[in-house]
């Protein structure tokens, strides 16, 4: 049986906004956003996005950032409660996210999930095209001028929201395939380790 090849994947990009940091306590999950993508094809009608209950409150410094209060989350379900959409959308795919420490660490919540390998679009993006000034989220998708196919896909666009970032991160991917045409290449060529960035 044959490699499979980039062009052959199915991939979901994954992002979450968190509560932010208080004295005492680490950081939890209260945003989830899912992009998937099929042998280069979005997948708007799999899209998924869902606040999640945390049980404590969100900092103000973290309310600045997202826009996400307390109160957007009184009826939000828990991550744990989440788990079936989380099977569904994460197995067996190949994962991708921008800088993928955060999302991994979040997805602990459920142990033994099992879920990747991983694409970290921000390793990728510093060793194909070294030399930028900026390897953020938001500075390489102005850099390569793809705000506004954001902004067609999903009209509700707008940084710092999970499904948002997702999708982001998912379109830079398909850009930078599409730019050094890796379609024919195995998808290891993505995943594989690259130590001196995680």
């Amino acid at each position: 049986m044959g490699k499979l090849l980039i062009k052959e994947a199915s991939l979901v990009a994954i992002d979450f906004e968190s509560a932010g940091e208080s004295p005492g306590e680490t950081t939890y999950p209260i945003q989830v956003g899912m992009a998937s993508m099929k042998e280069l094809q979005l997948q708007p009608t799999l899209f998924f996005r869902s606040y999640l209950q945390i049980g404590r409150p969100v900092t103000w410094r973290a309310q600045q950032l997202h826009g996400i209060s307390d109160h957007h989350l009184k009826e939000a379900p828990t991550m744990q409660a989440l788990w079936p959409e989380f099977k569904k959308r994460l197995a067996s795919r190949y994962l991708v996210a921008h800088g993928h420490g955060t999302e991994r660490r979040f997805l602990r919540a459920f142990p033994m999930h099992g879920f990747g390998p991983w694409i970290d679009t921000l390793t990728l993006s510093r060793e194909m095209i070294p030399g930028l000034p900026s390897y953020k989220l938001e500075d390489l998708i102005t850099h390569f001028g793809l705000l506004e196919k954001l902004r067609k896909i999903l009209p509700d666009f707008r940084w710092h929201e999970a499904l948002s970032d997702a999708l982001a991160c998912l379109v830079l991917l398909l850009h930078l395939i599409q730019e050094t045409e890796l379609y024919e290449e195995p998808i290891e060529f993505l995943t594989r380790t690259r130590k001196k960035n995680c």
